[in-house]
């Protein structure tokens, strides 16, 4: 039997607490510990066992199968309790199927690598009786290199690599060919942080159905292959310091039905990172879209070599995708720098109906595109509108190069996501449609080469505004910027690259600049509402909106109720401003009118109580007088509530 290495627990020293600390008042936070009479240097938690895979086999030479080995050493850390499960420095050749287990962590040191291998013995795909609602590698995870299911408490660390090898398949696999290094489904608390993923074959890695994942300084490097990341139903998600490169979509975000249901998605943060495209999209929503996504923010990414999109964001399968923030974003040679669609291919169970994009921020873009008849897009789709879209300090060069056209709509396959999906745009800039509530601020776009095309048309859309908005003018184009059914356009401040003033057209239009913009929602604070016994209003973190933010008890059924007002029946998207400093989600059921809209819904930490972000939900409301209810469902009680923005 081979001997087990793992390293020795250490013991935990206890402390006796100073006497005469009170027990925390029932507010949203506890207060802040008093110091200690005599403080002691906490002890260091206990380490994790370690085993080592070569203890249980594993030879590293390159080409004896050591799966087998893996497997055994994965087994003993798991029912140990949890582990690390280490590979020294080598090459641990893996011809069948890596099953994971909860609470271990694969530790590849520096100079080790898992490989794979083209004896076709992976595992085969599992049958799913959903493969009709997604392509096929979305809707089968038993065939991959590493799998795992419905598993908690696991990770991926170290400094050293899993290389399919040129052995994994890009397309549709026969039994035995896997198509995916890392697939996991219904996992909870998972680590990918450190390693490589090479050559994935159709996915480096695929999620679905998980929560609580944190990655940094991971690198995919599947350029020849296809997909990087895909991350699909998921919750919950911090990316720093990643760099993908792929082929087809690089990281992307998705909501399919490969596992029965309708998911819900959100609550992500990717800084600090690059990707790159070869074939398709570097950032992407889509175009799985089958639950809704909500809470996600971009900052500090670096994006180079796009031929789709390089921010893409399409809403094909009736999900309703709001509160996505970019900001700090540079892309260069991306075809289609910025891609906003709502489709109505509806791929998904459930009935779904058309869904919509709203309330996303873009702030300090830099790109450029390579093709004329990509241009920055907005398309919403009748009963799926796309509003509340704001640009600020977006510069984006595109080639030019094209002559005069018809400034009717293009054509629209409304079952295809792809830019090119969308004929040639008859503006070189900018094209909007089927959109409200667009404002470009201190934005700019040019060419590099001359060309006919206005440089924005906006058609069939409201409260479409520019404020500093600098465009280049074409020799022969018959104005700067077009509107064509646009109910409230604005133009104020902004000239053409020249210093002269924009050239503005409108056809069926109105023109409406007061107020700066167009109309906001109506806003209701959170301290004006009604509350449970014992919350309290305060103003002890700052950027909340109105006079404070409303502290419920920690304690289930502790509420907000608002009174909104609605000039007629239909449905709405209310967004609740929030911030839960904790690490820990204070879960609301959202009613109205005593109807629950959202059971549980999840608001997540924000980092601390002075970040404040908001929840967007669609919702039916009755013309007159409603109540929005949110009530908390845990001990925990409410985050910190702050306001309601409701209709106009």
């Amino acid at each position: 039997m081979k001997s087990l290495r793992r390293t020795a627990a250490i013991a935990l020293l206890g402390f006796a607490v100073a006497l005469g600390i009170a027990q925390p008042p029932a507010g949203a936070e506890p207060p802040a510990k008093l110091p200690l009479a005599a403080p002691a240097a906490a002890a260091p938690a206990p380490a994790a066992a370690e085993f080592n895979v070569r203890d249980y086999g594993a030879v590293g030479n390159g080409s004896t199968n050591d799966t087998a080995a893996i497997n055994k050493a994965i087994t003993a850390a798991n029912t140990a309790g949890g582990g690390i499960v280490r590979f020294p420095s080598g090459t641990y050749e893996s011809k069948n199927t890596i099953k994971m287990k909860s609470n271990v962590t694969l530790q590849l040191d520096a100079g080790s690598t898992i490989s794979g291998n083209a004896a076709d013995t992976y595992d085969p795909p599992e049958s799913n009786q959903w493969d009709n609602y997604q392509d096929y590698g979305h809707s089968h995870f038993h065939n991959a290199m590493i799998y795992g299911d419905n598993l908690s408490n696991i990770g991926f660390t170290g400094s050293g690599v899993i290389d399919g090898d040129g052995a994994l398949i890009t397309g549709n696999p026969k039994s035995g060919e896997a198509d995916k290094i890392i697939s996991l489904t219904r996992c909870k608390n998972l680590t990918l942080s450190g390693i490589t993923l090479r050559e994935g074959g159709h996915f480096a890695a695929l999620l679905n159905n998980c929560d609580n994942v944190v990655s940094d300084r991971l690198t995919i490097d599947t350029a020849m292959d296809r997909d990087g990341w895909n991350i699909i139903s998921t919750t919950n998600v911090k990316i720093t310091n990643a760099h993908l490169e792929a082929n087809d979509d690089a990281l992307a975000f998705k909501s399919d039905y490969a596992l029965g249901a309708k998911l819900n998605n959100g609550h992500v943060t990717v800084t600090d990172s690059y990707l790159s495209a070869g074939c398709c999209n570097a950032l992407m929503f889509g175009s799985e879209t089958c639950g809704d996504f909500t809470d996600y923010t971009f900052e500090r990414i670096t994006i180079k070599g796009s031929d789709k999109s390089g921010l893409g964001l399409v809403s094909m399968d009736g999900a309703k995708i709001s509160d996505v923030h970019y900001k700090d974003i540079t892309m260069t040679d991306v075809r289609s720098p910025i891609m906003q669609k709502v489709g109505t291919r509806k791929r998904c169970g459930n009935n779904p109906g058309v869904g919509s994009i709203s309330n996303i921020t873009y702030t300090n873009i830099k790109a450029n595109g390579t093709t004329p008849s990509f241009s920055p897009t907005i398309w919403g789709e009748t009963g799926g509108r796309i509003h509340d879209i704001t640009f600020n300090n977006v510069d984006i060069t595109v080639p030019g190069g094209n002559g005069t056209m018809s400034t009717n709509p293009p054509s629209n396959d409304p079952k295809d996501y792809n830019p090119k999906a969308i004929g040639t745009r008859p503006a070189y800039g900018w094209y909007i449609r089927n959109a409200d509530n667009v404002r470009f601020t201190d934005s700019e776009v040019r060419f590099a080469a001359n060309d006919g095309r206005p440089a924005v048309i906006a058609n069939n859309s409201t409260g479409i505004r520019f404020d500093r908005f600098t465009a280049q003018r074409g020799s022969s184009s018959p104005s700067d910027l077009l509107f064509q059914t646009v109910n409230g356009y604005c133009v104020a401040n902004s000239a053409n690259t020249g210093g002269g003033a924009l050239r503005v057209s409108q056809t069926g239009s109105s023109q409406n600049c007061d107020g700066g913009g167009p109309t906001p929602p109506t806003r209701y604070e959170a301290e004006n509402a009604t509350y449970s016994t014992g919350s309290t209003v305060d103003s002890d973190h700052t950027g909340y909106s109105g006079s404070g933010f409303v502290n419920t008890p920690n304690a289930v059924g502790a509420y907000v109720e608002w009174a909104v007002n609605a000039t007629e029946a239909g449905s709405v998207d209310l967004a609740i401003a929030y911030a839960n400093g904790s690490t820990t989600a204070r879960p609301l059921d959202i009613t109205v009118n005593g109807v629950t809209v959202a059971a549980a819904s999840p608001f997540a930490g924000t980092g601390a109580w002075t970040t404040w972000r908001t929840v967007t939900l669609p919702v039916a409301l009755k013309a007159g007088a409603n109540t929005v209810r949110a009530t908390a469902t845990t001990a925990n009680g409410a985050p910190n509530l702050d306001y309601l923005d409701g209709p106009e």
